[in-house]
């Protein structure tokens, strides 16, 4: 049994007998010898061949191991399509939204800088001897002096978002 167990752990981890002996520190013939049941790795041995197959010791020594069938790598195979598909469609998604969040804001302060020169600063004119108006007028020159100060930067970087994602989103 440990030298079927041997044989078919190495196989699954896609290594030949040369490579295990390596890896082991001894000649192909050792290995090929214990695979063949002529002789057994001491315990020292086993400890060490469990670290390189990583397999567990209780494996090699009696446990039944199942070769994984070509059925059961094809349908994982499917699967691991399946999800990287997925993957690449959230991802396609997600770079879509960004692209339309950075051309809605180019949008947005394209139509606030028309409202704000159609209106041409009112709050100029306005009589501040009142509070509310006062406050009002104080609130709606902060917004417009904010906002000529800093929409240039963020409709520049909103241009640079568009063109930075559009050719994915396109895609």
């Amino acid at each position: 049994m440990l030298n079927e167990n041997i044989k078919a752990i190495r196989k699954s981890k896609g290594l030949s007998q040369e490579e295990l002996a390596i890896k082991l520190n001894v000649v192909r013939q050792t290995i090929s010898k214990w695979e063949q049941g002529l002789s057994v790795p001491d315990a020292d041995m086993l400890i060490s061949m469990s670290e390189v197959l990583e397999t567990p010791v209780s494996t090699l020594l009696g446990e039944t191991v199942i070769e994984p069938k070509i059925d059961d790598l094809e349908m994982i195979s499917e699967k691991l399509e399946i999800i990287n598909l997925q993957f690449a469609k959230n991802k396609t998604m997600r770079r879509k939204i960004v692209h339309w969040m950075f051309l809605s804001l180019c949008i947005v302060i394209i139509t606030i800088a028309a409202v704000l020169i159609v209106l041409n600063s009112p709050y100029l004119g306005w009589d501040y001897n009142d509070p509310e108006t006062a406050v009002a007028g104080a609130a709606f020159h902060v917004f417009e002096w904010v906002f000529v100060r800093s929409a240039p930067f963020i409709f520049s970087g909103s241009i640079v978002g568009v063109f930075l994602t559009r050719k994915a989103s396109l895609g």
